[in-house]
């Protein structure tokens, strides 16, 4: 765990590791620990609101190094579900679609990896916060809009499976920036036929950086309370 720093070291600039929680925003555990200091504070990089783990805050003059940090390369750990998909590739939306998994063997099943892993393009998610035409493009599919994304190039470095229980496949990943791990969820399924989504998602590593250092929202906020408790 990181030691906890004054409130002249948070004014001064430190990096804060978080251990965000199932359903919170970035934005909220940020506002948490923003109301509990008197100092600049930014983020470096959101993660979904069902998805738990790494999320990095920089205070001070260390919010000069937050694009730097964004930069990193990223572990995450997970759940594919195979055999259906989702609108979102992820649970914030109903699965349908519905196909047996049963005929899939396990050889069948890691040797679909290899496709990608390495510098692949990627089309994101139609539910995301990418911008086009000035608005987020899950703003205009909630419209019933339909959104076309270009496929970018993105760089997994590591896709290994760590447990098959169909219809689960567990995994990690270690990818580039910009990487949407509910595209390689759905896209993996659809390599195998059989449809798949994002179950459960967790970021461990942002570089150096590791989820084993951090503390939870709570431990911040428990850490940080006593400085900054009115008289």
């Amino acid at each position: 765990m990181m030691a906890i720093p004054t409130q002249e070291e948070l004014k001064e600039g430190t990096v804060l590791l978080i251990d965000k929680p199932l359903r919170w925003t970035s934005f909220d555990a940020l506002n948490k620990l923003r109301r509990l200091m008197k100092a600049k504070i930014g983020h470096c990089g959101t993660l979904d609101p069902l998805a738990t783990g790494l999320l990095i805050c920089c205070t001070g003059k260390m919010t000069k190094r937050i694009t730097e940090y964004q930069k990193q390369e990223k572990e995450y750990t997970g759940i594919i579900h195979l055999g259906a998909i989702t609108p979102t590739y992820d649970l914030e939306s109903e699965p349908e679609q519905f196909k047996p998994t049963d005929q899939l063997t396990e050889e069948q099943i890691r040797a679909a990896t290899a496709e990608f892993t390495s510098t692949i393009m990627q089309i994101p998610p139609a539910h995301s916060a990418i911008k086009k035409d000035g608005k987020r493009v899950y703003e205009l599919a909630r419209e019933g809009k339909e959104v076309k994304l270009d496929p970018r190039p993105v760089t997994i470095t590591t896709f290994e499976l760590t447990r098959i229980a169909l219809p689960e496949v567990h995994f990690r990943v270690v990818c580039s920036t910009g990487t949407y791990i509910r595209s390689l969820a759905n896209d993996f399924g659809a390599a195998l036929g059989c449809g798949g989504y994002l179950q459960e998602l967790r970021r461990t590593k942002i570089g150096a950086f590791s989820v084993d250092e951090a503390l939870t929202v709570e431990q911040w906020v428990k850490a940080l309370k006593p400085e900054t408790a009115p008289e």
